[in-house]
């Protein structure tokens, strides 16, 4: 079948373009790419998480208290906003994993005798439930059993309330409450050194002296109801056995930095393919526009042969649409291969039973529209108004330019200048739009490389904050209830222990106005060598006498600044509610720290010196004897390692953001060269004629090629600086969405990442010049001199 005369000029035209066309396909495949990965990772994740807390019941209230009996939830079963109730008992356990040497902890759950709890039930990946009446079987976490290579028939032994067992595991467990395994007092999981354990309930309270009686109480609430009444309600119950104050979904620990992820990624969900797709539009709308307008000519020659003018814009929006949808079709198909790899990388790291990867978005199609509207929209006048052209002003190539004095000519920099300068300089003063156009697509380019490099530098400084100045200890010993003052004595004196400084923590809500948090107070003491607070511009800042240091992020989210009153309700103990003055600000990267003077806070709880955690300096060479002292202590909930913190945090940023942001870099690498080798030939199409006329009024082909690229290179060195401030901005905008409770990522330009982003953007220069010096070789003088 013979295809149209349109259709076959339209596909040679194709050919002939190719580079170029396959620059802008790549421009698009990359954009809408990244745009597609984004969305279907957030999305996918989302169901995977909803669907298995739905499947697996997870709970809507959550509270910890020290010991009721079992009568006291009871009546909580009666009231009509409640669904199910459950008690259960939680415990802190010292293990020892065989052949791994470092301290570690757990945590202890009971489960129902007869089998799986009413909700947080346990989805079983390996093994089987442990059997009735067994008192030392276990469930163990999947990370935990992962980490550590166990399997159903490993054996672990633990002191459990003072009394070493052995302890046989029978199953490997995931549970919604534990998808984020934290141990207390750490910042990222490590689940080397935590990991959580599942007993049948009689053993459990048997081992813990909680025969009829509960530590820990979870609820499911009927549809609609007011959960914050239920809380109240529920914490006034509790606050004679002990609560600590009851918390909801939103608020648990697991779900609460699973929430601040995803709330991080759906940021990244649309700041990255919002940047992305507007350089692809307005690289599009440049190129497009620019190549259509060389075309003057063929355009004459189809509307003499008899085409109208719907006929010729139709057969170059053809063209654009060819261009555009094979870019979203390559986008959408890159796209899905990039979120399936991302979402594994997700699902892998937050510890779902599966991964159910969704492509089938409500996304995908603005998606498409958009870019295919951007790509119409900004070559829709060049067409219609190339199309309109009567064909003999077509058929006439465009007058010559008149060329006039620039006015850095005019202010004495000619004589400086050599006739191609000073030609460079004319071209760019009789089409300074163009010019403008293509400096702002290359700086765009040296922005996009900025923003998808400069995380990693975030993650560096945050490292060099957290773990240099702000935490200096080598281990961190919290308890598992506080401990008068003196008990530091015995860390001392253990071999070893070159210095140790205790700490207390108390769980608050702050209130101000109608905001209100909850979080830890960190009371500190005032000499202390192994943990800082720093100001905003990072230095160590004293702790006052009377009032709070508070997170500048928190401090934000409730409305307050230095000087202003807080109410701070304790929720342990006698719950005192006092209003304290907050002294000054801080700059923390990681967690919302709220400190006071260890002082000061013992008389706001009016009780004696106490603390509830210990830091602790060591020698390298007894740490094994250290470790092992820590795991043989029944008082100890958990021990901290700084070392294995920071590998955490690395392996936590390296598997999750930082490869997100890898993954666009390299896309707007791509997008960077689409933008410069675009701007190379389609300044070598407007000015061939130019060019050639050169040559054969006796120019060299050395001295033809360098009014061309030596205009690329000054339109590349305008082009960086303007690149380096927009990518400073959008680094910037970036960082300021990027801000959760969890960590925030600070606004870090390193010389580095400057100069990358703008090598990459120099490299594609040098490789489109290269292409652009082939191209001035073929010029058609003897075309030229017939044209004279």
């Amino acid at each position: 079948m013979k295809l149209p005369v349109l259709h076959r000029k339209l596909w040679r035209e194709l050919w002939q373009m190719r580079g170029q066309a396959l620059a802008i396909l790549l421009v698009i495949v990359a954009g809408v790419g990244v745009c597609v990965m984004s969305v279907s990772t957030y999305d996918s994740l989302q169901q995977t998480r909803d669907r298995f807390y739905r499947d697996t019941r997870f709970a809507h209230l959550f509270a910890n208290l020290t010991r009721a009996p079992e009568a006291v939830a009871e009546p909580v079963t009666r009231w009509p906003e409640v669904a199910v109730v459950e008690t259960r008992i939680t415990a802190p356990v010292s293990l020892t994993v065989p052949g791994f040497g470092d301290p570690v902890t757990g945590q202890l759950v009971s489960m129902p005798d007869s089998g799986q709890p009413q909700l947080n039930r346990l989805y079983i990946i390996e093994g089987q439930m442990p059997g009735d009446w067994q008192e030392d079987e276990v469930l163990i976490s999947d990370a935990f059993a992962e980490a550590h290579r166990l399997h159903p028939g490993s054996t672990l032994t633990a002191v459990l309330n003072g009394r070493q067992r052995v302890l046989h595991v029978t199953g490997i467990a995931i549970s919604p409450e534990f998808i984020y395994q934290i141990a207390p007092g750490a910042m990222m999981p490590d689940y080397r050194h935590f990991g959580v354990l599942w007993m049948p309930r009689k053993p459990l309270a048997k081992a813990f002296n909680l025969d009829g009686a509960f530590n820990s109480l979870v609820l499911s609430l009927q549809p609609r109801v007011s959960e914050a009444a239920v809380i109240q309600r529920l914490d006034l119950l509790l606050a004679r056995w002990g609560g600590i104050g009851v918390i909801s979904r939103e608020d648990q620990l697991s779900n609460k930095f699973l929430t601040e992820e995803f709330e991080q990624l759906r940021t990244m969900a649309w700041l990255f393919p919002v940047i992305f797709l507007s350089v692809a539009a307005f690289l599009l709308n440049v190129v497009v526009t620019r190549m259509v307008s060389t075309q003057r000519p063929v355009i004459a020659l189809l509307k003499a042969f008899g085409y109208s003018s719907r006929a010729v814009a139709v057969h170059y929006g053809q063209l654009i649409l060819i261009i555009t949808g094979l870019g979203i079709l390559g986008g959408f198909a890159l796209g899905a291969w990039l979120g399936q790899l991302m979402t594994g990388v997700y699902t892998d790291y937050y510890r779902f039973p599966e991964l159910i990867y969704n492509l089938n978005t409500p996304w995908l199609l603005p998606v498409a529209l958009l870019t295919l509207l951007a790509t119409l929209a900004g070559t829709a006048r060049a067409v219609l108004s190339a199309a309109a052209m009567p064909p003999a002003e077509s058929m006439r190539p465009e007058p010559p330019e008149r060329y006039r004095l620039t006015w850095l000519e005019r202010i004495g920099l000619r004589r400086w200048l050599g006739a191609p300068e000073r030609m460079i300089l004319r071209h760019w003063s009789r089409r300074p739009a163009r010019a403008l156009l293509a400096v702002t697509g290359m700086a765009l380019a040296v922005g996009i490389m900025m923003v998808g490099n400069f995380q990693q530098d975030a993650v560096q400084q945050m490292m060099f904050v957290q773990f240099h100045q702000t935490m200096r200890q080598d281990v961190e010993v919290v308890f598992t209830q506080t401990r008068p003052e003196r008990a530091l004595g015995s860390l001392r004196a253990m071999p070893g222990v070159l210095y140790a400084e205790g700490q207390r923590s108390v769980a608050v809500r702050l209130r101000h106005g109608h905001r209100s948090y909850r979080t830890a107070l960190q009371g500190m003491p005032d000499q202390r060598r192994l943990q800082q607070v720093l100001d905003l511009d990072l230095r160590p800042l004293a702790l006052p006498d009377d009032g709070l240091l508070l997170n500048e992020h928190l401090a934000r989210k409730l409305g307050v600044k230095a000087g202003d009153s807080l109410r701070v309700e304790v929720l342990e103990g006698g719950r005192p509610v006092r209003e304290v003055r907050v002294a000054a600000l801080t700059q923390q990267y990681m967690g919302m720290g709220v400190y006071l003077r260890q002082a000061a806070l013992n008389r706001l709880l009016r009780e004696g010196p106490a603390i509830s955690s210990a830091l602790l300096a060591i020698d390298d060479r007894q740490a094994d004897s250290i470790y092992r002292r820590l795991r043989e202590m029944p008082g100890v909930a958990a021990v901290n390692l700084r070392h294995t913190l920071i590998e955490s945090f690395n392996e936590t940023m390296q598997r999750v953001l930082l490869t997100f942001t890898l993954i666009n870099a390299v896309m707007g690498a791509v997008i960077a060269f689409g933008v410069v080798y675009n701007t190379v030939r389609m300044a070598l199409a407007e000015r061939s004629r130019e060019l050639a006329s050169l040559r054969v009024l006796g120019y060299t082909r050395q001295e033809a090629a360098y009014i061309l690229l030596g205009e690329l290179a000054a339109l590349t060195l305008l082009a960086l600086p303007l690149g380096v401030l927009f990518g400073v901005g959008l680094c910037q905008f970036m960082a300021g969405n990027l801000q959760t409770d969890l960590y925030r990522i600070p606004l870090v330009i390193s010389a580095y990442n400057i100069a990358f982003s703008s090598a990459v953007v120099v490299v594609s220069a040098v490789a489109s010049g290269v292409v652009a010096w082939r191209k001035i070789a073929e010029l058609d003088m003897v075309g030229v001199l017939k044209s004279a």
